[in-house]
């Protein structure tokens, strides 16, 4: 194959004999669903390959038993520049040959590097041995078989679904959900949140990875209770790590709410998404978890995250976008440098815009 970059109008055909594929993408939660476009894709262009996705551990724990375009998951070790530092090494490259070892004993066929601009993860991805090898490269990235100019800010599932197109499979907006659930993800759901009667539940998610991307708890606890006044019943949900946000929001709201902060897995949020009327939350993990499941969301974004997390159906999302880009406590522009302070950057969206972005959601719901 030949080192050069693919023309992005330029189609490629399936190829024939295809029979075990290699996805490598071992990110986080809104990640992963950012992907669920391609691998839906590649499943139907190659309906008896199986598809390994390469990633970690909470990938493998999430989806095994739960039907999808993902028929098994590798569970890959920390690798210099993904995952672990770049200079990583000593007994992490033992770890790393034998992680080798095993996937060039599946003799892939095609392996698709979805892991950023493959400054690590290219070279890493030939290492398989596949037949066909695509993926994005930056610049100082080397070749894959087929590759695109990694880019960004993008819309990451197109650029994933065309990161597919390189390896023969055509793009397509996968049925909602994308996402299966499956019993366990309904009973860990009623299990924290028993459902009640007619219950019209609407679920708040104030935490984010990047405290620069968190409204402020106030908003959501002035939020909370103009739904509780609608009548809706008010989850509010959180990783571990969030109880004290977690409580802080459900403290601040005259009207009671439940507190989940801890209390469900990834199956379990699922479940709990599936069963509300509505979410509202930053740009993080669940939120990109609802839309898959078909539930409309409420998002509140920061500048260019709303480029990047834009769903593939539009019509699920309704986004209040905060255009600042500078440190409200030092004045520094973090759009190509982030400064030491963790202030809100989208405390500036208001708390009537979202009100009435969930009031339009709820109405077009029925």
């Amino acid at each position: 194959m030949q080192g050069r970059v693919q023309v992005a109008q330029r189609s490629h055909p399936p190829l024939d004999r295809v029979h075990r594929i290699a996805v490598l993408r071992p990110n986080a939660v809104g990640d992963f669903v950012f992907a669920l476009p391609a691998l839906h894709a590649l499943k139907q262009a190659y309906p008896a390959a199986r598809l390994t996705l390469v990633g970690k551990a909470w990938h493998r724990d999430f989806l095994a038993g739960r039907p999808g375009p993902v028929d098994d998951v590798a569970v890959m070790p920390p690798v210099p520049g993904i995952g672990a530092a770049p200079e990583a090494g000593g007994d992490a490259v033992d770890a790393i040959d034998d992680f080798i070892a095993r996937m060039r004993e599946r003799s892939f066929d095609i392996a698709l590097q979805m892991y950023g601009g493959g400054r690590h993860s290219n070279a890493f991805l030939q290492r398989f041995g596949a037949r066909l090898s695509v993926g994005a490269r930056a610049r100082d990235a080397p070749p894959l078989d087929r590759w695109l100019p990694y880019r960004e800010p993008v819309p990451r599932r197109l650029a994933l679904l065309e990161i597919a197109g390189l390896a023969g499979a055509p793009p397509l907006v996968p049925p909602l959900p994308e996402l299966t659930l499956v019993d366990a993800d309904r009973a860990e759901a009623a299990a924290a949140l028993p459902p009640v009667p007619g219950e019209r539940l609407a679920v708040l998610q104030p935490g984010a990875s990047d405290p620069r991307r968190r409204w402020p708890a106030h908003r959501f606890a002035a939020l909370g209770d103009r739904l509780a006044l609608q009548g809706l019943r008010v989850a509010i949900n959180g990783a571990p790590g969030e109880a004290a946000l977690v409580a802080e929001v459900a403290g601040r709201m005259r009207h009671p709410a439940v507190a989940l902060a801890g209390r469900l897995g990834l199956g379990g949020l699922c479940g709990l998404l599936a069963r509300a009327r509505l979410l509202v939350s930053n740009d993080t993990g669940p939120l990109h978890l609802a839309l898959a499941l078909g539930v409309p969301g409420v998002g509140i974004f920061w500048l260019t995250n709303l480029v990047e997390g834009m769903p593939l159906r539009p019509s699920l999302l309704h986004a209040a976008l905060s255009l600042r880009t500078r440190c409200p406590v030092c004045g520094q522009d973090n759009v190509a440098q982030r400064c030491p302070h963790d202030a809100s950057f989208v405390a500036d969206v208001g708390l009537d815009e979202v009100a009435a972005l969930a009031g339009r959601a709820l109405d077009e719901t029925g």
